[in-house]
């Protein structure tokens, strides 16, 4: 991932964009850089996130097509938002195809979300934390969690049947050290693609 670079961006916004280098995906994980929204804040910058199979190489697209991929967007505004309770805004969207049965889970939702929480280090309830040892500080957490099915009908590829979860969220970092929260946003895609824990190997995979 690469900043522009250019003279004109505040130093707190080069420096926050540059943090995001320093985090440690998975290697299951790809990640890059994607255009940005333009018009949330006076300065943004976003990365793509996919899971990928270990034979395929190629760069993160926009639009992924993958079963389990996401974006996460920095928004930074120098003068500050009231509705941010500060200067940086994270942005996070998570989509992942899940199993039927875990589709039709009424506590889905709920699980999801603690996904998010949990990585972030805010209790259960809460819209703050931080998480110990990770340098994450996390304010005004707020978002939704929708669980879908798709029926395909006539000409059109794919399973007849299909079920997405989504997750959207977007929180306050309390600093300018953004590396943690790439890897707790990538934790999350990691959970909800269904991914054995950092450093367990599958049955049948070795």
């Amino acid at each position: 991932m690469t900043s522009s670079g250019a003279p004109t961006e505040p130093a707190d916004f080069r420096t926050a964009v540059s943090s995001l280098h320093a985090a440690r995906i998975r290697p299951e994980i790809e990640v890059g850089p994607i255009r940005p929204p333009q018009r949330l804040a006076p300065y943004s910058y976003a990365v793509g996130a996919e899971v990928r199979g270990v034979d395929d190489l190629d760069d993160v697209p926009v639009d992924s097509t993958g079963s389990s991929f996401g974006r996460l967007i920095l928004l930074y505004d120098p003068a500050g938002q009231e509705a941010w309770n500060g200067t940086m805004r994270l942005v996070a969207y998570v989509q992942a195809e899940v199993e039927a049965a875990l589709a039709m889970d009424p506590l889905l939702p709920e699980v999801a979300w603690s996904w998010l929480a949990d990585a972030l280090g805010v209790p259960a309830g809460e819209t703050s934390g931080h998480a110990p040892g990770s340098g994450v500080a996390v304010t005004a957490l707020g978002g939704t969690v929708t669980s879908t099915t798709s029926v395909r009908y006539g000409d059109i590829a794919g399973p007849p049947r299909a079920h997405q979860l989504e997750l959207r969220a977007s929180w306050t970092a309390g600093g300018l050290e953004l590396a943690g929260h790439l890897e707790a946003f990538c934790e999350v895609l990691s959970s909800a693609a269904g991914l054995p824990p950092s450093g367990v190997t599958e049955l049948g995979s070795a």
